[in-house]
This record gives structure tokens, C-alpha cells and sequence, in this order.
């Protein structure tokens, strides 16, 4: 199965939301900041919300992280569910809210032949 095309898109927080797949990622204003200006990998959080028998239980868990491409012109978001890619520039205008959103790319695992 491949991976579906992503939407990366700003809060009002200043953090990035990565949506995926019917699941809803997001990254912290402080990673982001990182990722950016110090090329620090930012950790990828889920935060799922369960309802049991009338009980409002939550959840957060790391599930990927994010990290600049070697070239450095791209960030690249890993997940459990797969890889995508979004060049810097876009990830940029995102984060600092110049941008709605951005599409992220799915990158496709090198097969062995």
C-alpha cells in the first residue's frame, strides 16, 4: 500500500499540523523553531481521545519525527504509517503563517532488486 498525499497547515499556536492518512499529527511551535533554525529533528505527536463507558480518557504518543533532508532543501515527516516530503520553502512559508498549507509528497521506499 502506498501512502496517501498529506496536507502540512499552520495553528494558531504556531505549531504545524500534519494530517495523513485520516490521522492528525502535530508538531510543537518550540520543534518547529528547531527544525528550522538549528536543523534539530522535531518529534511527531498523536494525541488520540477515547470515550469508555461515560469516561473521557487521553493519549499522546510520539509517532515519527520530522528532520531536514540531507540536501537541506526539503523536511522530510516519517510516521508509522509512512514517509512524505515537503520542500523547506513551503515548510517555511507554513510555520511562519504566510501559507494556509502545503501539500506533503508520499516518498516511496527504495525496493531491492
Amino acid at each position: 500500500m502506498t501512502p496517501e498525499v498529506g496536507t502540512l497547515a499552520c495553528t494558531a499556536a504556531g505549531g504545524l499540523v500534519v494530517g495523513v492518512e485520516a490521522e492528525v499529527y502535530r508538531i510543537a511551535p518550540e520543534d518547529v523553531q528547531g527544525l528550522i533554525f538549528a536543523g534539530r529533528p522535531a518529534p511527531v505527536i498523536l494525541s488520540r481521545v477515547r470515550h469508555v463507558r461515560g469516561i473521557v480518557t487521553g493519549e499522546v504518543t510520539i509517532e515519527g519525527h520530522a528532520a531536514l533532508h540531507p540536501a537541506g532543501r526539503a523536511v522530510v515527516v516519517h510516521t508509522r504509517a509512512g514517509s512524505w516530503i515537503v520542500p523547506l520553502v513551503s515548510f517555511r512559508r507554513v510555520a511562519r503563517g504566510e501559507a494556509a498549507s502545503a501539500p506533503l509528497f508520499p516518498l516511496i521506499p527504495e525496493v531491492g532488486l
